[in-house]
């Protein structure tokens, strides 16, 4: 499940999908638009995504964890477009056998779509607007 969407990210659909009757460890990493940044007031953010470019970097951080953790099932669904604040921007499952590697996995997840997806953010203040990079790159 390697998705990018307009809109709302169904938590339970990502939840179904990690499901796995020999995995005992479920983790769900959801990134949140907040409502301050810097000491600013954010009103939305706004997200815009290269497509043809950013699900193969989705698909290839699944298959980087199905190298490094074998057979652990990963998720990945991104919104795009306008995300009001407390609305969920990125949703990241993943499921293992122990609790150990599904964490690992996990943050691995988020920190290599920081870097490699090519996804924008956009901060919208109160008093105007910011592109923001990613953290990573």
């Amino acid at each position: 499940m390697f998705q990018l969407t307009d809109s709302p990210i169904s938590i339970a659909e990502v939840q179904q999908f990690l499901q796995e009757s020999t995995h005992g460890a479920v983790l769900l990493f959801l990134g949140v638009a907040r409502d301050h940044f810097d000491g600013r007031p954010v009103s939305q953010l706004e997200y815009e995504a290269y497509t043809a470019m950013a699900i193969p970097a989705l698909k290839e951080i699944g298959a980087q964890i199905e190298q490094r953790w074998p057979g652990t099932r990963t998720a990945i669904v991104h919104r795009t477009g306008v995300v009001p604040t407390t609305e969920i921007a990125v949703a990241i499952g993943t499921s293992t056998p122990h609790r150990a590697s599904c964490y690992e996995a996990n943050r691995f997840a988020i920190e290599t779509l920081k870097k490699t997806v090519p996804i924008w953010k956009k901060e919208i203040y109160t008093d105007g607007s910011t592109w923001k990079a990613n953290q990573s790159g």
